[in-house]
């Protein structure tokens, strides 16, 4: 009887052990499926006042950059870099809520906007993604000599360079801040100098629950089980979400306190499960002397902008975001 029992479970068909917004599902023998697209209808609102091409920064593993410039210029533009987020493990920047939040972008706060790629999980763990990060930013900074792409460079101003990134993609940029934030790293972009950071929502971790996190409804966009569905599928096999690629102030994260951080914008939502944590992360960093402002956004839950790029909460971040580039990083 046994033998027939475990006969007849090793011919059943797999199954779904996770789904991640049906757009990537894991299935019980370890494949993995993938859709293209994320799974809601999404048109791409493009008015043409943006024009934008597709670049690649990483031939060996396939990996490639939106960028956007405004048709109108009269002078060299910032660069504003947006890594987009799906918890490491979805998204992409083909996607047309990303393609809707970059037109916007490079349109409002005229900007050249970069939206690279980056390899998910789980078929490609943490730190995976962040590497990839820092290799799309070191692409730009060897377009910044005479040998770049005219496209890019008869716009974009290198010496004013913004990171910013949303959920997963505020994680990332954490990590670049951290990496080229020394004599040494700033070494590596060359004539790239990076003038500020902007954390939109930033998907960080730990084993001790916040209570956003705690008091986090089920029918948030984000919530706990996909939260955690997130971590378990994106971290090394084994790890804890206070691994260093998830929690900036775990047991073997690096010690920021020598970073030589440049100007930090932390924006959060006040019904968002991330909200606790940004925060928490805001203060430490100012207590350590870091320039490091926070905007809330009360009643937002997480990726807002993204949902709906034209809402009033978005339009009064874009005016923040505005502010804080054409000021080099200031937060009021």
């Amino acid at each position: 009887r046994f033998t027939a029992i475990m006969a007849s479970e090793d011919s059943a068909a797999p199954v779904v052990v996770d789904d991640c917004r049906g757009v990537l599902l894991v299935y019980s023998d370890g494949a993995v499926v993938r859709r293209d697209g994320p799974g809601f209808a999404t048109p791409v609102r493009d008015d043409g006042t943006v024009e934008w091409k597709d670049a690649e920064f990483d031939a060996p593993r396939g990996l490639g950059l939106r960028l956007y410039r405004p048709r109108q210029r009269n002078q060299l533009l910032p660069v504003f870099f947006y890594y987009h987020g799906g918890g490491f493990c979805i998204g992409s920047r083909t996607w047309p809520n990303c393609q809707n939040y970059c037109l916007r972008l490079a349109a409002e706060l005229g900007a050249v906007v970069v939206a690279p790629d980056y390899r998910l999980a789980p078929e490609n763990r943490l730190p995976a993604a962040i590497d990839d990060g820092a290799a799309a930013l070191l692409w730009l900074a060897s377009q910044a000599g005479p040998a770049g792409d005219t496209w890019l460079t008869e716009a974009a101003d290198f010496t004013r360079v913004f990171i910013s990134g949303d959920s997963a993609g505020g994680t990332i940029a954490h990590n670049l801040a951290v990496r080229f934030g020394s004599a040494a790293g700033r070494s590596e972009l060359g004539n790239v100098r990076v003038r500020g950071y902007v954390q939109l929502m930033p998907f960080f971790g730990g084993t001790e629950r916040t209570r956003s996190e705690a008091e986090c409804p089920d029918d948030a966009f984000l919530n706990r089980p996909l939260n955690d569905r997130y971590w378990r599928l994106s971290l090394p096999p084994g790890a804890t979400v206070d691994h260093p690629a998830s929690n900036p102030f775990g047991p073997d994260s690096p010690a920021l306190e020598a970073v030589e951080l440049a100007p930090t914008l932390v924006v959060v939502g006040g019904r968002d499960i991330l909200r606790d944590r940004a925060v928490d992360y805001a203060a430490r960093l100012r207590a350590m002397g870091k320039p490091v402002g926070v905007r809330e956004f009360e009643g937002q839950q997480h990726g807002f902008f993204t949902i709906d790029p034209w809402s009033d909460a978005s339009a009064e971040l874009m005016r923040a975001l505005k502010r804080f580039i054409h000021t080099d990083g200031r937060f009021d």
